[in-house]
């Protein structure tokens, strides 16, 4: 199109374009077909694709979306070029995942490895680092599974498909509170221990505190809170 032919009222042009009505008919018919390959497709995947996804299915995913499209709206794309471009995502994913289940290695460098992001009630910063997750999207998960305190976390896991997995304690100890700072009250419904007993702000480690300048014993940060027994 020519941009003299370009009319900022033209509303002929703003609903169908250059398309006719009998191509706009065939985009309509085209996509049940493609729609209902794709269905299949998905469906021959796995339940998996419905549920949480790892890094090879959500690219699977983004690419039927891209094989799709063409299929649907250009007039020179045949149907059955959108079909066995399906069949090929659905063969690829398939075998991937048969390599995987069969080949540990394979499985970790497909969907990697669990990482272990909080132990005995501190967390472990350098799994931390590899994931690229901070200490608030951590908390803000616990706080929506109902744990007021680091302590109260035996175990907290990574999953390969980016689910955070969490183990109780059902031991009573002193930790971190992880109550957000812009609510300070909501400390109150723990209990505080001694003054000189702390919890590092930045791993969550707890021990005895004689000044300021005192250092962690795991991280080395001395950035310290009170610390509260988890109820």
């Amino acid at each position: 199109m020519e941009k003299e032919e370009i009319h900022i009222l033209d509303i002929k042009r703003w609903l169908i374009g250059q398309t006719t009505p009998a191509f706009m008919a065939e985009v309509c018919i085209r996509t049940i077909i493609i729609y209902l390959f794709l269905l299949l497709t998905v469906r021959l995947l796995g339940k998996r694709m419905s549920g949480q996804i790892s890094l090879t299915e959500m690219a699977v995913m983004i690419t039927l979306g891209a094989i799709v499209s063409p299929v649907m709206q250009l007039p020179d794309r045949g149907i059955l070029f959108g079909v066995l471009v399906l069949f090929v995502a659905l063969v690829f994913q398939r075998g991937i995942n048969l390599l995987a289940f069969k080949n540990k290695k394979i499985e970790h460098l497909v969907h990697g490895k669990m990482s272990l992001l909080i132990k005995d009630g501190t967390l472990v910063l350098e799994e931390m680092e590899k994931t690229h997750i901070t200490k608030q999207q951590i908390f803000s998960f616990l706080r929506e599974k109902k744990i007021n305190n680091l302590a109260k976390v035996k175990r907290g896991y990574m999953e390969t498909s980016g689910i955070f997995s969490v183990f109780e304690s059902d031991q009573t100890k002193p930790g971190l509170p992880i109550s957000p700072s812009s609510d300070p009250a909501i400390k109150n419904i723990q209990h505080k221990l001694a003054d000189h007993i702390k919890a590092c702000c930045n791993c969550g480690h707890v021990q005895n505190v004689t000044n300021e300048s005192t250092g962690c014993e795991l991280c080395g940060a001395d950035e310290w809170t009170e610390a509260y027994i988890a109820n």
